[in-house]
């Protein structure tokens, strides 16, 4: 197994950061690495969800939802081709850190036969990603509690 696990401080409340995050029209507005999700928010739902690490080719793929507890997490897994080839089960946390405050966490644990070929990309683009989409869900969330 291989995890990347990012985190980010996010001035907000975890009802905001959670709306924002599971308002899927808007996806392709604001988030930089989740162009598009599509499907019902509910455990054991297929989702099809479209990517694009940085510097990558965008990837499309329909993942199952393990968790969805709202202003908590959102689970789902994934797998490429069929399972143990290239597994990935990817989640967003939102815990209150100090009033006013939230920690989230975007990460994804690897498994499969092909993540050790795939971990420099992983670590380059997908890990590019998760940054580049937490802080641009801190901006929004700041940007919607301040107006």
């Amino acid at each position: 197994m291989y995890e990347i696990k990012t985190e980010i401080d996010i001035e907000s409340t975890s009802e905001q950061v959670w709306s924002i995050l599971t308002d899927f029209p808007a996806q392709s507005s604001w988030n930089p690495f989740i162009r598009s999700i599509e499907g019902p928010l509910q455990r054991g739902a297929r989702l099809t969800v479209s990517i694009q690490p940085a510097g990558a080719k965008p990837m499309t793929f329909r993942p199952t939802v393990l968790v969805a507890t709202p202003n908590v997490e959102l689970r789902w897994l994934g797998h490429f081709l069929f399972r143990g080839v290239f597994d990935g089960e990817h989640y967003f946390q939102i815990a209150r850190s100090t009033p006013g405050r939230v920690r989230f966490v975007q990460g994804e644990k690897f498994s499969g036969l092909l993540v050790s070929l795939a971990k420099a990309t992983l670590e380059s683009g997908t890990r590019a990603g998760f940054i580049a989409m937490n802080q641009a869900l801190k901006t929004r969330a700041e940007h919607a509690l301040s107006q």
